[in-house]
């Protein structure tokens, strides 16, 4: 008898993938942290069986870094209880190649455990996965889609460093100004758009329609909708990588930033959520007498509710906050309506099948699983209570704020560390734990001098 161990079987996964790809030399494992940013590690493909089988180890503080990835010992989280590794194995159906990268080279998706095989509860996609099991309580199944705004940046900064519109291909000169569903900035950028979206069919994502928004080098892409939240998620992370990913490969630079030009449009990340029972039928469908069903009604009455507490996931950092003012179509009220691009959540036009609710308020630098989990904590609070949002806002809903939201980023961390609400869907260990996380960071944000405080200041004295 043999002392040597048995290797565990090739997943069939993996098999296939090799075989379509016998070129590939390494293989990114990434995972999305607290703010979204992609945290990871190379290694060569010859390991790729182990990411599967025996999984790799982490320090779970890498979920709770700040923006620029240092830790703040969260809730006590990285220093003060030794930093201790969790384990990641890949994530079913995520394994791709990266069609932007110099050589051949093929990323998946992490999920973490905790040492009982629970699913670790600080990974914001099991965050995510933990409310939308909520939902399988009453029977339903969410059908998501995201929809995306993003710059394209020169990476040279102009003076203070601020960003600056890349040069147009197609006139060799710098844009000034731009023409909402403009053809001409579509077509100015077609080269990068087209490998966008051939970048994202290579790894599963499904992409739709291709828009230039509100300021020069901005463009929307509609992602596809799924009846998996997760997966949704999953594809809006994706999503944001291969953005940056190929504008790289082209001298540019690609920004999800919420507000990065003072004077442009901001830029946000709105979810389109409907829900079907088990027989497949939308219950927001009101059928041929109301274009809104009751639970529709309530399911806009629970995002509403907890909207105030939702804001600290929904605008993460003091950028986000600029993004909202008044008459611009950014939401600034707890708001509803049908086919009004000026409330918080909004019921598009369309046949009852697809009836779903948009919402409109978190920006593009949110935490896509984070922000889909107050929507879903939000809808079935409020079917679950038979919530009534009262009336649909038919005119401009967003004319002046509402001061029953957090407007300062401070406030919204606290409001989430008061929760009530959110509390009992996200777990208070996390709202705990991502507050602390955030309010760290706007210390550290706040401890440094900016460019007006010399101009206000100094010649104050």
């Amino acid at each position: 008898m043999s002392d040597v161990p048995s290797q565990p079987e090739r997943p069939q996964e993996v098999a296939d993938f090799l075989h379509r790809h016998p070129e590939m030399r390494a293989v990114d494992a990434i995972f999305a942290d607290l703010s979204g940013v992609i945290r990871g590690k190379r290694y060569p493909i010859d390991e790729l069986d182990k990411i599967y089988t025996e999984g790799l180890a982490f320090p779970g503080s890498a979920f709770l870094l700040d923006v620029v990835g240092e830790s703040h010992d969260p809730a006590g989280l990285g220093f003060s209880d030794g930093d201790p590794d969790y384990f990641a194995k890949a994530i079913p159906g995520t394994l791709a190649p990266v069609p932007w990268a110099p050589k051949p080279l093929a990323q998946v998706l992490l999920g973490f455990v905790e040492a009982d095989g629970r699913p670790y509860r600080y990974e914001p996609r099991n965050v995510l996965a933990q409310v939308a099991a909520r939902l399988d309580e009453l029977k339903l199944r969410p059908v998501v889609a995201f929809e995306l705004e993003f710059y394209l940046i020169d990476p040279e900064r102009a003076p203070g460093e601020a960003p600056q519109p890349p040069i147009s291909p197609l006139t060799g000169q710098r844009d000034t100004a731009t023409q909402v569903y403009g053809m001409a900035d579509v077509d100015a950028f077609d080269e990068i758009l087209e490998e966008i979206t051939r970048a994202c069919a290579a790894q599963g994502v499904p992409t739709g329609a291709i828009s230039a928004e509100y300021a020069p080098g901005q463009f929307e892409i509609n992602l596809g909708h799924v009846a998996d939240p997760l997966m949704a998620a999953d594809h809006c992370v994706l999503f944001q990588r291969t953005v940056k990913g190929v504008a790289r490969r082209h001298g540019l630079q690609a920004t999800f930033m919420a507000k990065p030009y003072p004077k442009e449009a901001g830029s946000g990340l709105h979810m389109h959520v409907s829900m079907l029972d088990e027989a497949g039928n939308n219950v927001f469908d009101g059928g041929a007498d109301d274009p809104a069903s009751a639970t529709l009604r309530h399911a806009i009455a629970g995002v509403l509710d907890g909207l105030p507490e939702a804001m600290a996931m929904l605008a993460p950092n003091p950028n986000s906050y600029r993004r909202f003012q008044p008459d611009i179509f950014v939401p600034i009220r707890r708001s509803w309506g049908f086919e009004n691009r000026s409330v918080a959540l909004r019921v598009p036009a369309g046949k009852g099948s697809a009836r779903r609710i948009e919402h409109r308020v978190a920006g593009a630098d949110a935490n896509p699983y984070l922000a889909l989990a107050t929507v879903l904590a939000g809808i079935h609070h409020g079917i679950a209570q038979k919530l009534d949002p009262g009336a649909p806002d038919s005119g401009n809903a967003g004319h002046a704020y509402d001061d029953t939201l957090p407007w300062r980023p401070r406030r919204a961390f606290e409001a989430l560390r008061g929760s009530t609400h959110l509390r009992e869907y996200l777990g208070a260990d996390y709202l705990e734990a991502y507050a602390a996380c955030k309010l760290a960071e706007m210390d550290k944000f706040e401890s440094e001098p900016t460019p007006i405080e010399y101009r206000w200041y100094l010649q104050a004295e």
